[in-house]
């Protein structure tokens, strides 16, 4: 099974996350989501692979954020979708991908229990 990891390298979260896969033997594919932007419709199947509030998936520190005028609860999960894809710094990270789950690896360890 592949197992992927939504990247931002210059985030020490993100760095931490990918050194937990490799020490456990795990080479990831890497989808450096800055470089590659998401559709609205991956964001939306991160979203659901997610489970539980879409809001957990927007960085509401962000300028861009901000810029939305609004609190995170405000948003439904489709303006949470469209955002992230508009601005993917939006998109909390990491997050690792293992066949029709995922996990935010905030802290890094939240990610373990895909392994399994």
């Amino acid at each position: 099974m592949t197992i992927t990891i939504w990247h931002n390298p210059r985030c020490s979260k993100s760095r931490q996350t990918l050194e937990l896969l490799q020490k456990r033997g795990i080479e990831p594919a890497i989808r450096e989501y800055l470089k590659e932007p998401p559709s609205k419709v991956e964001v939306e199947t991160l979203i659901d692979l997610v489970g539980g509030d879409p809001a957990e998936l927007i960085r509401d520190g962000e300028a861009e954020f901000k810029a939305l005028g609004k609190k995170k609860g405000e948003l439904g999960r489709s303006e949470i979708a469209r955002a992230i894809a508009a601005h993917p710094i939006l998109l909390q990270r990491p997050i690792v991908v293992s066949g029709k789950r995922a996990a935010i690896g905030r802290p890094p360890e939240a990610v373990l229990p895909l392994l399994k």
